[in-house]
């Protein structure tokens, strides 16, 4: 069976392993969270270059996966080229599920929600003109968000308002039927997200779980795997010393055996 190494600054890359672990059970996982790094959607690009590179090498040095996923919108969009070049196994991005936004959409209206990285790259826009040239899109980008989604995984309260503040400018569209939600963080606000938009109109939130996980399960069929025995999935950290129990409980709970230190 494969083993499969999903890669974010934080956390927000469980939503995406989530999703390929229910597409492939019986595949072997390794979650790693750069978490002294958090978070990526700040950094400019060469500083973040560089830090991806430096700890997917530490990754495949470790871990030796048969593919490698990249579970974070920025990181995706800034480095994705320069991984497959340097490094011999299939990787695979996360990018803003614009495709399928465009095609669920009756308004012809989109709300984009990612970080401001994200929404400032020329992929995102190239994207935009690709796949939705005859929406309006309404772009927000959001650094608070992200460590609102982190906290609510690392067990802490979520405040509700904060949220509203940061989208405001969605909710102020009464036009908008689809929401993207272009960091893999975000789904883990789904239900504040629509409890916040059904106060005005119903919405549609997609995200990239899905593709995603289709993509990595027609790698998997096409590829060599290196190590067919079964091992215990692992949630690897660059640091340990903020992980609370709660967030422990909630790794068990996703199937993970261990809580390990990347080298």
């Amino acid at each position: 069976m494969a083993r499969i190494a999903i890669f974010d600054s934080g956390v927000g890359g469980l939503s995406i392993y989530k999703e390929i672990k229910h597409k492939l059970p019986n595949s072997q996982y390794v979650f790693v969270s750069d978490n002294k790094a958090f978070p990526y959607g700040t950094k400019p690009e060469d500083e973040l270059t560089e830090r991806v590179l430096e700890v997917v090498a530490r990754i495949i040095d470790q871990f030796d996966p048969d593919l490698l996923v990249i579970g974070c919108n920025t990181a995706s969009t800034v480095v994705l080229p320069v991984l497959r070049e340097k490094f011999d196994l299939p990787v695979v991005g996360v990018v803003p599920a614009i495709k399928p936004a465009a095609e669920l959409t009756q308004t012809n209206v989109i709300g984009l929600l990612a970080t401001p990285a994200t929404i400032e790259r020329e992929y995102t826009e190239q994207l935009i003109n690709d796949f939705a040239p005859n929406c309006e899109v309404i772009k927000v980008g959001s650094s608070r968000l992200v460590e609102i989604a982190e906290d609510k995984l690392y067990g802490k309260e979520v405040n509700q308002e904060q949220i509203k503040v940061e989208i405001q400018r969605l909710l102020e569209s009464d036009k908008i039927d689809v929401l993207i939600l272009a960091c893999t963080h975000f789904p883990l606000l789904n239900e504040e997200l629509v409890s916040l938009f059904n106060e005005t109109s119903d919405i549609d939130l997609v995200d990239s779980g899905k593709g995603i996980a289709n993509r990595v399960a027609q790698l998997v069929s096409e590829i060599n795997i290196k190590d067919a025995q079964h091992n215990p999935c692992v949630a690897v950290f660059i640091e340990l010393e903020n992980l609370n129990p709660n967030f422990k409980q909630k790794l068990t709970s996703l199937e993970f055996a261990a809580i390990e230190l990347l080298n």
